[in-house]
């Protein structure tokens, strides 16, 4: 599921990981039987690798973590959303190209 680069991030961990994260954080709300979650993934992955220490980039399991899906209301999957000093600031929904997905998330280069 995740590589080196992203980190697994649930109910457990989440505070931790996102909310108190020193670095801006992109949560991928995903599941393994999602097929647009698989397709939004490598850009993910290039993000993470591109931006190691800058941003970090953390997948959260709908289907093991319901109650932080509920609560920033993750409707439909892919649901992306960039975290910074804990609270949302951009949100996607559904796959874009990389270079959509980047400039919606204002990442844009």
């Amino acid at each position: 599921m995740a590589g080196e680069t992203i980190v697994a991030v649930g109910e457990a961990n989440f505070d931790t990981e996102v909310r108190q994260s020193p670095v801006p954080v992109l949560v991928d709300f995903w599941a393994p039987w999602c097929v647009p979650c698989r397709m939004v993934s490598p850009a993910l992955e290039e993000v993470a690798r591109e931006r190691q220490g800058q941003i970090k980039v953390a997948k959260v399991n709908v289907d093991e973590n319901p109650n932080l899906a509920a609560e920033y209301g993750v409707m439909s999957i892919p649901t992306i959303i960039r975290f910074e000093g804990g609270r949302e600031v951009q949100r996607v929904v559904g796959v874009l190209p990389r270079a959509h997905l980047l400039k919606r998330l204002g990442l844009a280069q």
